[in-house]
């Protein structure tokens, strides 16, 4: 419940989504505030009207998002992080969001972060394309994101490492890199089992604890595909190096 852990249910988020038909027409704010609470900025920084005045100063925020054309301001004057603004027009295949960001530093134009969800999971690489850093006190700084179109109601952070890059090391035991399975696959692998035997990621001491699913979405996303209907290999349990004299008795057959 949103009460225990802070994160939104589906319910809270099925009230605050926009409809398809309203992403298709272009930017529009996400206003993810779900409890009452004695808070206006919002509605005092948007200049077209599109956040409706407060009868009630506990209410919720009530959004015209016909009226609404994403510039961001209510993000920017939120103190509560509770609003961003998603763009599903930006391509064809991938959106813009723009996030508050409170840290530092901030990160820089261009830059690849790690985009993650609600719960401060990864989930996907996303570019930086602008930071709107000003100087004017209560600002937050808001940083517009490039993400894959279908997590546009996804992802709601970012960390700044690169969780995605082609350096990153997926198979620990091996030092595999992400790099060399995506080479993999380009050339034609289409299984954990077949990339596990060309490429030894999942036969370290670990057996595939944390490559295996790894591995996995990077098939399940390049060819489309659903992890559960991806084949996995088999695995044996974990092992770990031991002496010989731990065999041969130890200490008691010195």
């Amino acid at each position: 419940m949103l009460e225990k852990t802070g994160i939104a249910t589906p319910e809270n988020l099925a009230d605050v989504t926009p409809s398809a038909e309203r992403r298709a027409k272009g930017p529009v704010a996400v206003i993810e505030c779900f409890q009452r609470i004695p808070c206006n900025p919002c509605q005092t920084a948007c200049k077209r009207g599109a956040i409706k005045e407060f009868e009630d100063i506990n209410s919720r925020p009530d959004i015209d998002r016909e009226k609404c054309n994403g510039c961001g301001m209510c993000a920017s004057h939120c103190p509560g992080l509770s609003i961003f603004i998603i763009d599903e027009t930006y391509s064809d295949k991938e959106a813009l969001i723009k996030v508050p960001y409170e840290f530092l530093p901030l990160p820089e134009e261009g830059s690849f972060v790690t985009g993650l969800d609600r719960e401060g999971k990864p989930v996907c690489r996303a570019k930086v394309e602008k930071v709107l850093n000003t100087t004017v006190q209560d600002r937050t700084p808001i940083v517009s994101l490039v993400i894959p179109k279908e997590f546009s109601m996804t992802v709601r952070c970012f960390n700044l490492e690169d969780y995605y890059s082609d350096n990153t090391i997926i198979c620990r035991c091996e030092e595999i890199t992400l790099g060399e399975i995506r080479e993999l696959i380009r050339k034609g692998y289409q299984s954990v089992d077949e990339i596990k035997r060309i490429s030894r990621a999942g036969m370290g001491p670990c057996q595939g604890r944390t490559c295996r699913q790894l591995i996995a979405q990077e098939l399940a996303s390049a060819t489309g595909k659903k992890i559960s209907e991806l084949n996995m290999s088999t695995f044996r349990p974990p092992a770990k190096p031991i002496k010989l004299g731990a065999l041969y008795g130890g200490e008691d057959n010195e």
